[in-house]
């Protein structure tokens, strides 16, 4: 079995059947980062590049411990030591590295549409960690395979995706993601954060947070993005958790089964209560050991193309 495609560029368009191999073949890796020796030879002598341009620390580390346990050779790039703070273009960077013969580059950048560009100047496989406001792939994998993980499937399930949709690319990757896996999506929060037109990708737009925690099965829990000044869009981080936060008194009074997931780092006590983000319901740590078990399996799959 192999992927459809050389690359993960996003989720738009993936077919069933990639995400289902994908998930899949995590499960297998998810078991070996269980054992004692949590290493496999599987991506030996394979040269993987970490192209961030944008500050991250779970993706970061993640890719990283994922290309380790593959036994793959790693090479973190940041702009704040590169030669980008002297002047070189994108394009210069990447000429460079595809140079030393790189077989793969996971890239995160500011700007939506950098991976799709990569591969038109590199013949590496390319991995999309983040690009812009347009999708991050492996933490909607990471996030369905949670859900799977917890509820034993996604088909018919309800899932709504609250909070700061507009500004979140781990809400559109959720959204083709889950819709392709038979889902039901809906998304939740003050309208200055709901994309207008959104409903045009297949999802229920819902204004009110009691009627979200009511009805679904999953909500995925978007963290509030004030470094992208998504702060201006709501009165006051209070009055947005008064709203819209999910707090235990909301989740027992609607709805006891339901499930958590926040793709971090959580602003406490603004999106989600304390409470809720260290209980019962959530599987927000699940979701960083699961994201390694995500990208190996992604790494594996891209590594191993014929």
């Amino acid at each position: 079995m192999s992927l459809s495609s050389r690359h993960l560029l996003g989720l738009h368009g993936v077919p069933k059947e990639d995400i289902q191999l994908i998930l899949d073949t995590a499960t297998t890796f998810r078991e070996v980062l269980e054992r004692p020796i949590k290493k496999v030879p599987t991506l030996q002598g394979k040269t993987i590049v970490n192209l961030f341009y944008e500050n991250s620390t779970r993706t970061r580390i993640s890719f990283e411990l994922a290309q380790k346990r593959l036994s793959a050779d790693t090479i973190n790039f940041s702009t704040s030591t590169s030669s980008a703070k002297k002047g070189e273009t994108f394009k210069d960077t990447v000429r460079n590295i595809e140079a030393m013969k790189v077989d793969m580059i996971v890239v995160r950048h500011q700007s939506a549409g950098v991976p799709n560009y990569l591969t038109r100047i590199s013949k590496a496989n390319i991995i999309n960690a983040g690009d812009g406001l347009h999708e991050h792939p492996t933490q909607g994998l990471l996030d369905m395979y949670s859900i799977r993980e917890r509820l034993g499937r996604m088909e018919g399930l309800k899932v709504c995706i609250v909070g700061d949709v507009a500004h979140s690319r781990v809400a559109l990757s959720n959204i083709f993601g889950l819709k392709t896996m038979g889902a039901e999506v809906s998304v939740c929060g003050p309208s200055t954060m709901i994309p207008l037109g959104i409903e045009s990708l297949g999802v229920k737009v819902l204004n009110n947070i009691d009627e979200a925690v009511a009805n679904n099965d999953v909500l995925n829990v978007l963290r509030i993005q004030l470094e992208r000044n998504a702060g201006i869009r709501i009165p006051s981080l209070r009055e947005y958790h008064h709203y819209f936060g999910i707090t235990r008194e909301r989740i027992e009074k609607f709805n006891r089964d339901i499930v958590i997931l926040h793709p971090g780092p959580i602003n406490r006590g603004v999106e989600i209560s304390s409470e809720v983000a260290d209980g019962p319901y959530q599987v927000i740590l699940d979701q960083v050991t699961n994201g390694v078990a995500i990208r190996m399996a992604v790494l594996y799959l891209l590594g191993t193309m014929h």
